[in-house]
């Protein structure tokens, strides 16, 4: 084999690699926030993980990318172990998706696709159009990338004893399949790979399956390496990942021959039996597990035990992994950590009434704390989404981002008038003054209805419900026409010597820092009604 035979080999199988990722990422850009809504459901059933996993599989064009995904989501809690093998079950065929595709002959169409998406991505100047024409080069790129492989494998045709090691060795083909899918990352060029080899008539099916078993178990290494350094739980969806693989591959190789002459009904054609053989398998690992989803979770749980001392510390919800597989969901972890960090400022302010209504010092401390936190985890979330909008997104996440890290702004503004709340309640601790009877029910008036506001906009912001959002407006004109009229009230208590001069300074400050409060949740309800805008486009 020449040097630029071998070259144009591994020419092929690298345009075959890039054609997958390219169109992969142009149909996450395409499909946006839809993209987003459809992982986000993946929290349901095992059955609905099932479908969506093979669905986003099927967009992402990667079952590494949908597992590594699942291996984050059960990481931060977003997801058990019972839907997350539901979703890795769905991955597994939804990753066939792609060899069925290049099974097909139509090299002629696919440069008929190149020279248009090519055009679309000069001519147009929307950037959803152009991304669809990348999508486009992606998709001819898997036809071309196989083209380009063929020519080079014919020389093995005058090297007997290598394709007889494979075909007399099953162990050397079995590792072979695995190698190269752990090198490339790519279950289906791998697949590709042996289409071309079995169509030059090279191999025999049996010999094929046996590669194609290996590539399934190479496929795994991807969610391995990606619950390294995780916790307990994301190490346990790996592991089933693992084991669905390998009882999988044991089952087939055990009944090889009647699985090859099935293989052979299903077509005449070589590499649409390869295809094929890639599909079943792992329909039937499915039908294998699904039924036994539950008892299966279990028996990870006593293969790896749960962490009972595994404690969360900073973020949850901010995967790394996720920016590089799915910056859909990556965005969908930017609103999950600002709902939490909403929560975090909600018990700031919650705490802070009692402080005042039941005269208690001892929650000084914890609200210091909260706000630490807060400001923690503002930083971290800014840092997070920094990094999701350097990723390539379409303009609806775009918007979508920006929207909530400036929510995130006004949340950390809300624990900072939590910390003036604080330092009014020391004063008048230092300084041994008291509200009058009248105030100090106004006081509780006034926390109660801005409670009442964070609680309905973060309702709002986990539900992305519009109704609500505008419910929080209302209370937010509410809180305006409560604050004007207590310092009404108050500052004619003040003329009449009802109230002291020091503590009626202090009461002045807590309604306008709560006021302050309400204008934060205002904006936060601005963020539903971006979200609502991002769903209807």
């Amino acid at each position: 084999m020449s040097l630029s035979s071998f070259l144009q080999m591994l020419a092929g199988v690298g345009v075959l690699v890039y054609g997958i990722v390219i169109m992969g990422e142009s149909l996450q850009i395409i499909a946006g926030d839809r993209l987003r809504k459809l992982i986000g459901s993946l929290t349901s059933t095992p059955f609905k993980g099932l479908l969506v996993g093979t669905i986003v599989t099927g967009i992402l064009q990667s079952s590494g990318a949908t597992t590594v995904m699942v291996v984050s989501f059960v990481d931060v809690g977003f997801m058990n172990l019972v839907q997350a093998i539901g979703v890795i079950l769905g991955a597994n065929i939804g990753t066939t998706v792609t060899g069925q595709l290049i099974a097909f002959k139509i090299t002629n169409v696919a440069y008929l696709c190149a020279l248009i998406g090519a055009s679309i991505c000069i001519l147009c100047k929307k950037e959803r159009h152009k991304h669809m024409g990348v999508g486009l080069i992606g998709f001819s790129l898997l036809f071309i990338g196989m083209e380009m492989m063929q020519g080079p494998m014919a020389f093995l045709k005058n090297s007997p004893g290598l394709m007889n090691a494979f075909s007399s060795h099953k162990v050397v083909a079995f590792f072979a399949g695995l190698l190269i899918t752990t090198l490339v990352q790519s279950s289906s060029a791998t697949v590709g790979l042996t289409m071309v080899v079995m169509a030059q008539g090279l191999i025999s099916l049996e010999t094929s399956i046996i590669i194609i078993l290996g590539e399934n178990i190479g496929s795994t290494t991807t969610a391995v390496l990606a619950s390294l350094g995780a916790r307990r739980s994301a190490k346990q969806a790996a592991l089933s990942h693992v084991i669905i693989k390998i009882v999988g591959t044991v089952v087939i190789a055990l009944i090889l021959p009647y699985y090859a002459s099935l293989i052979r009904l299903t077509s005449s054609d070589v590499s649409r039996q390869v295809a094929n053989a890639h599909t079943i398998f792992n329909i039937i690992i499915a039908l294998m597990f699904f039924p036994f989803v539950k008892q299966y979770a279990k028996l990870i749980r006593k293969i790896l035990p749960d962490d009972c001392y595994e404690t969360v510390v900073g973020p949850i919800f901010l995967n790394e992994s996720l920016i590089k597989v799915s910056p859909a969901a990556a965005v969908d972890a930017v609103r999950k950590e600002m709902i939490r960090v909403a929560e975090i400022a909600r018990t700031m302010v919650e705490d802070c009434r009692k402080m005042f209504i039941e005269n208690n010092a001892k929650l000084i401390e914890n609200i210091y704390y909260m706000e630490r936190t807060v400001n923690e985890l503002t930083r971290d979330i800014v840092f997070y989404a920094t990094d999701v909008g350097q990723s390539g997104l379409s303009p609806d996440l775009s918007l979508l981002l920006n929207s909530c890290t400036s929510g995130v702004g006004d949340i950390e503004r809300i624990g900072d008038h939590s910390i003036n709340l604080v330092e009014m309640f020391q004063y008048l601790q230092e300084n041994t003054l008291r509200f009058s009877p009248s105030a100090m029910i106004e006081c509780k008036e006034m926390f109660d209805l801005v409670i009442s506001s964070l609680m309905c906009v973060i309702k709002a912001l986990e539900e992305e419900n519009v109704e609500l959002a505008r419910n929080v407006l209302d209370l937010e004109a509410r809180i305006d026409v409560m604050e004007k009229t207590l310092r009404a009230k108050h500052i004619t208590r003040l003329n009449a010597g009802n109230c002291n001069a020091g503590s009626g300074v202090v009461f002045i400050d807590i309604l306008s820092n709560l006021e302050r409060i309400g204008d934060h949740t205002y904006n936060l309800a601005m963020v539903v009604f971006d979200i609502g805008r991002v769903k209807k486009t």
